[in-house]
Order: C-alpha cells, then sequence, then structure tokens
C-alpha cells in the first residue's frame, strides 16, 4: 500500500496491527468465487421470493455485504478482467467479449503479486478473455474452460491438456476446488474460482461470436431441475408493458431493432422477451448446484480447522435483466439491474459477524483488497482502492461517485449497436453519458426504479451539470490522468 493511502486513514495502522496479532505469523489463505451472471437480488439472503442459497446466506451473515457495490463493467470478459487486475477496461484493454487471447496473456493481474510474495495461486473455471484456455502468468495451479465452457460433459484444460470431463460443469469445478484446498503445502493459498454457471449453455467460436444453432438455455443439474416448476418472481415495478413505456430513448431505439421481424428470424430462441418465469426459475435451479459447491468449500475449510483464516470473497462479473426497461436475456445497459454486483466477503479476524457496508464500491477494488489482506504490494498500476479502511471504519473517507463503462464490442449483438456509454452513480444520482444519444440523469432517492428521466428538468440542470464534470474527471482518472494534465 503507497504512504499517501496509508496516511490517508488514521485508523488503519491500527487495523493492520490487531489483524497481524490475530492472525499471528500467518497470512490469510483467500478464496474468491465469481458466479457468471448473478443479479445482487439473486441470493436469498437479499430477499429472493423463493430461491433457498443457505451457504451464500451463511457468508452474508458472518460476513460483510456491500450494499452498493457495482461492477466498473456490466459485461463478462471485460469485468472478468478488471476483477483480476483493479483497473477499468479503458486502461487494461480487455473492453468487450471478443477473443483477445494475446492480451489476456499480458494482464496485469494480482494473482502475480500474490504468487510473488509467496502464495501458493490456482485458477479454475471460466476465464473467458479470450477462448484459449492455456495458462496465464501468475498462477501454480491452472484448469480452465475454453471459451464460454460447456454445461454438460466439460472440456477442461489441466495438466497441459484438454481432457472431457463427464458430469455437470458446476459439480465439476466445485469438486476441484475442493480438493485444491484439501493439498496439503507450507504457504498460504489462493485460488479464483470463475464459475460457468449461472450463464445459458451458449457455443462460442474462436473469434468470440456465439454460434446460434449450438446454443441453448440455463440447464440446471438434474437433481435440482423442476425445484421450482410453479414459482413466481416477483417483478419490479420498472417492467414496461410496452415499448412505449421504455424512458430511455437509446433504449427504445435499440429494443425496436431487436423486435424487427429480421432479428427475430435470425436469433430466435436466444431473445426470450421480457425473461419467461421458465428462464428465471432455470436461473434459480442452476445456482442451487453453486451455494451446494460453497457449502462444501466451507465444510472442507472446516473440518481442516483453516476456515476463519481464509478469506471467502463470492461476487459476480455483472447482473441481468428480467424485463426491467424492456431488457431480457441481457445485462450490458447501464441500469441498476445488470451493474449492481453482488459482494461478499467473509473474514472473522477482521470483519466480526454481520456487517453491511454503504460505501460505493467498484469491482476493481477486489484486487486491492486482497492484495492489502495477504501483506502483498498493491502496485501503482491498481486504479481500486482496499475496502480495508471501511471494514475498519464505517465513515472513513471515501469516494463520493464512481465510473461504469461499455463498449460496443466488435461482434455484437446486432440490436446493441452504437450503444457506448459512460456512467457516474452516487449514492443519490446516476449521470449516464451516450456516446451517441441524449443523455440520462435519475435521482434514485426518490426514483429507484430510474423510470423518470430528470435530464431536460430546468431545475435539475445544475445537478446535471456538476456530474457531468464528475463524470469527465473519472473518465480522465480511468485513462491514468487528470484536469490538471
Amino acid at each position: 500500500m503507497s504512504m499517501h493511502r496509508f496516511l490517508a486513514f488514521p485508523l488503519y495502522s491500527l487495523l493492520v496491527a490487531l489483524l497481524s496479532i490475530a492472525q499471528g505469523s500467518e497470512r490469510p489463505n483467500i478464496v474468491v468465487i465469481v458466479i457468471d451472471d448473478l443479479r445482487w437480488d439473486e441470493i436469498g439472503y437479499v430477499g429472493h421470493p423463493y430461491l433457498e442459497t443457505p451457504h451464500i446466506d451463511r457468508l452474508c451473515k458472518e460476513g460483510a455485504w456491500f450494499a452498493n457495490a457495482f461492477h466498473a463493467v456490466p459485461l463478462c470478459s471485460p469485468n472478468r478482467a478488471s476483477i483480476l487486475t483493479g483497473q477499468y477496461p479503458s486502461r487494461h484493454g480487455i473492453i468487450d467479449n471478443v477473443a483477445r487471447n494475446q492480451l489476456s496473456h499480458r494482464l496485469q493481474t494480482y494473482p502475480i503479486a500474490l504468487k510473488e510474495s509467496g502464495y501458493y495461486t490456482g485458477f479454475l473455471g471460466k476465464w473467458h478473455m479470450g477462448n484459449d484456455p492455456t495458462p496465464r502468468p501468475g498462477f501454480d495451479y491452472w484448469a480452465a474452460l475454453p471459451g464460454q465452457g460447456r454445461i454438460r460433459n466439460p472440456i477442461i484444460y489441466e495438466n497441459g491438456q484438454l481432457n472431457e470431463v463427464e458430469g455437470y460443469v458446476t459439480d465439476i469445478l466445485s469438486d476441484r476446488a475442493v480438493t485444491f484446498i484439501e493439498e496439503r503445502r507450507d504457504k498460504p493459498f489462493f485460488l479464483h474460482f470463475a464459475h460457468k454457471a449461472i450463464h445459458p449453455d451458449v457455443h462460442q467460436l474462436d473469434d468470440g461470436s456465439v454460434d446460434k444453432s449450438r446454443s441453448g438455455g440455463f440447464t440446471p443439474a438434474p437433481r435440482h431441475a423442476d425445484r421450482y416448476r410453479d414459482a413466481i418472481f416477483n417483478r419490479r415495478p420498472n417492467v414496461p408493458s410496452s415499448l412505449d413505456e421504455v424512458g430511455s430513448p437509446a433504449l427504445r431505439k435499440a429494443l425496436q431493432h431487436r423486435g424487427s421481424q429480421q432479428i427475430s428470424k435470425e436469433w430466435g430462441q436466444l431473445l426470450d422477451p421480457g425473461t419467461s418465469e421458465k428462464t428465471i426459475r432455470d436461473r434459480s435451479e442452476m445456482l442451487l448446484s453453486i451455494d451446494e459447491g460453497i457449502g462444501r468449500i466451507i465444510s472442507t475449510l472446516e473440518e481442516l480447522e483453516i476456515l476463519d483464516q481464509t478469506v471467502l470473497v463470492v461476487t459476480s462479473d455483472n447482473g441481468y435483466y428480467y424485463g426491467e426497461h424492456g431488457l431480457s436475456i441481457e445485462r450490458r445497459m447501464p441500469y441498476e439491474e445488470a451493474i449492481r454486483n453482488p459482494l461478499i466477503i467473509r473474514y472473522p479476524p477482521l470483519i466480526r459477524g454481520k456487517r453491511q457496508v454503504e460505501a460505493l464500491v467498484s469491482s476493481i477494488d477486489i484486487a486491492p483488497t486482497m492484495l492489502d489482506l495477504a501483506g502483498a504490494p498493491i502496485g501503482e498500476h491498481i486504479q481500486g482502492r482496499s475496502l480495508l479502511p471501511l471494514l475498519a471504519n464505517a465513515s472513513a473517507e471515501w469516494r463520493d461517485a464512481l465510473l461504469v463503462e461499455f463498449y460496443t464490442y466488435e461482434n455484437p449483438m446486432p440490436w446493441m449497436m452504437d450503444m457506448d456509454y459512460r456512467a457516474a452513480r452516487t449514492s443519490q444520482y446516476k449521470y449516464i453519458h451516450w456516446m451517441k444519444h441524449p443523455a440520462e440523469l435519475y435521482d434514485l432517492s426518490v426514483d429507484p426504479y430510474e423510470m423518470n428521466n430528470l435530464i431536460d428538468d430546468p431545475q435539475m440542470a445544475d445537478v446535471a451539470a456538476d456530474l457531468r464534470a464528475k463524470l469527465g474527471q473519472l473518465m480522465l482518472e480511468a485513462i491514468g490522468l487528470s484536469d490538471s494534465e
């Protein structure tokens, strides 16, 4: 941690001293679990109407739930890179879902620093920053799915070769996570466990495009199929009954294109207008195997008597829409359903009992936090901030706004062309700057569902101007500049 960051938090030195006493000379083990496409409210703890996630809920009740955590970008590949680098997409360069194989071998990921500081490091699951499944720098153990990976009988690159493994992908990956943890070694371990679920069974070609003829839907483990057969999800108020009710001109134009005969004929079943109840139920049933796997990890750590010496993190790469704003089978747009992040950290030496953190935090904060906990150096290239000061002092000085980026990727869903944006999110407002469409402004304190765009309200002109300036500063910082440079 740099000295200027250290001095900014007077209680931080006391926290580090107490943490060192609690740990003795040992550094914690670290397990970071990334669930694909998980919404922030798609767990029992947050109030899902029927989904049962007892093991994830346990982590929430025994650790910190970050109530205002957000994704730096609500899309798989770039946010996975942001989680691992602590950088915005505009800095690390993985800006889309195109297969950026070579670039992903050169990322400055924080596991590199962990390995150099004495950790035994492992990667398991869906890399997806390029379809190449071969090992990336910084990992002692590597078991990766090529591209999106398959749900049934997945192919895994492990021990230098590709092999098909019979079974359900979530269970197979959880088996390997448990085996990794059980290995005896004379150093602390770090595992980055990136699930395939709860993503649909999409077949991705080498260039990153989707083979629609070989792609399917959400597929639960056989033992969980139909668990929620008759369940109904309580839709949020911002699910429109027609396109006329979609308030965003940019979004309305995209959805009109999506609803055209040409798109419907070409994309067919992958569109799922409104996100059907079956899709929501299938997603919930897929998550059950993930929750069981997390339970197995917790049990293994308990049996080894190292549960409380292990940092457990659960998060996702982006959210998902259940028809809100007219969106379905979608996660890219800058509204709350996509950009909010279910971030949970359990580590009793630092977090005693249930905590709820209200500060604005970003997926780029995960990397420096893990390095801080490990006592490893936080490089100047890392743009996120360690969350330890917030856990030591809820009123610690912190950011008052955060940035969300999105770049229309080069091989896009055709209805998402020209939808690039940058957004500033504060505790009260959201300002969305579309690169090719009119801006949007929402007062989330009175309009949490983002149904009333205030950008043309004369009484909000000063607020809009302030947020526009704040967004400009955030964008400069994201590319490594400031307004004085």
